[in-house]
């Protein structure tokens, strides 16, 4: 990390990974919320089946931004791996440690993240 003395890499990487695996984690235990609804209407009436197509949704919908938080904590890892992690991925500026501490995943500075 070039210079960043005022940034612990390892402590960084270690909170980035525990994220990610709680993530993966969290997408396996819901992987029956979204698979498809059945529609059988001998079992399930109406009501139950339109309670079920929501739960799915919400669930479809939650691991679409789970998986984007996944992608922003693979590309901070990266970031971590090539050295360019707390440089601004627009500007090359520093960010700030505290902006970092609030979210390890960001890549741009408070300029440029305008």
């Amino acid at each position: 990390m070039r210079d960043r003395r005022d940034l612990d890499p390892e402590a960084i990487r270690q909170t980035l990974e525990r994220e990610r695996d709680e993530l993966l984690e969290m997408s396996t235990a819901a992987a029956d919320e979204r698979r498809p609804v059945e529609l059988d209407q001998q079992s399930v009436g109406r009501l139950s089946r339109m309670d079920a197509l929501q739960v799915q949704a919400m669930a479809k919908a939650l691991e679409v931004r789970r998986q984007g938080r996944l992608q922003r904590i693979e590309a901070a890892l990266r970031r971590l791996e090539d050295g360019d992690y707390g440089y601004c991925a627009e500007c090359g500026q520093k960010i700030p440690a505290k902006r970092l501490a609030i979210d390890p995943m960001i890549a741009r500075c408070i300029d440029c993240a305008d």
